[in-house]
């Protein structure tokens, strides 16, 4: 895993918040939003506790060793901890004037045997590498996004489209949410993109996808080139960014034994 973030060009503070979690496959990405300040507190409450809560969670389950955890557990794992920190992001924007009305996007990934959970709020994204094909894996809380699924305007008018950054769906901003949690298999040399839309908003898929392509070699160098051709493309918001590669098939696709060799070399 590797990671960078940047307030950009025209911002005076970063209100993104990420967290990567190596040894437990987890890795966080929040955009907060609100009055002045409110959004990085809405985003870091939310990666905070997450990252504390899960690990916890995801410790004790290794030590009971029942073996790989089924996929509706683990979706049902990452909503209910999702639920939890909306829960504390909303009634902080309770506690004091200046946080009225904050919240913040989520998107969040627990790599875990041979799967990937993803669970998402708003319009932070995952895109997945695989090969030399690019896919956007999470669909967008937005009205932009719902404007193209209507036929309202096309994928060439949204790039210019003045509604950019209006989400439909956020966390901490009512008591009540609903995260889009999807699993997906995973394959060696897959390389993973969790981003705010500080990134997709000034650069092009294809420049991504090349830029990904490139430099897949060296994640930590990846983000930081995706992170400064967002600032050369004039840095309109925060730029966060993660990247997680897949380094050989996970062990679960083997047999018992070629499992148990895997984990003796690691």
């Amino acid at each position: 895993m590797a990671s960078h973030t940047h307030p950009g060009q025209v911002r005076s503070h970063n209100e993104d918040s990420l967290s990567c979690i190596p040894e437990l496959g987890l890795a966080i990405l929040a955009d907060g939003m609100g009055g002045y300040n409110a959004g990085e507190v809405a985003s870091g409450i939310c990666v905070s506790l997450l990252g504390a809560e899960l690990r916890q969670a995801l410790t004790e389950v290794n030590l009971r060793g029942k073996g790989p955890l089924a996929p509706s557990a683990t979706e049902t794992l990452l909503r209910d901890h999702i639920l939890r920190a909306n829960s504390s992001v909303f009634r902080a924007a309770q506690s004091a004037p200046e946080y009225a009305g904050m919240g913040t996007t989520l998107v969040m990934g627990l790599f875990r045997d041979d799967r990937l959970t993803v669970a998402h709020i708003g319009d932070s994204r995952l895109y997945r590498l695989r090969g030399e094909s690019l896919e956007q894996i999470t669909r967008d809380h937005s009205l932009l996004q719902e404007q193209i699924d209507n036929g309202i305007i096309t994928r060439e008018q949204a790039k210019v489209s003045q509604n950019k950054n209006l989400v439909t769906r956020a966390l901490g901003v009512s008591d009540l949410v609903e995260p889009e949690i999807r699993s997906y298999e995973i394959i060696g040399d897959d390389v993973y993109l969790f981003c705010s839309d500080g990134l997709n908003d000034m650069v092009g898929d294809e420049e991504i996808r090349f830029a990904m392509m490139t430099l897949r070699s060296n994640l930590q160098l990846a983000a930081n080139h995706l992170v400064d051709m967002a600032n050369d493309a004039g840095g309109r918001d925060n730029i966060s960014v993660i990247l997680v590669k897949v380094r050989r098939e996970p062990p679960s696709r083997h047999g018992v034994a070629t499992r148990l060799l895997s984990w003796f070399r690691n």
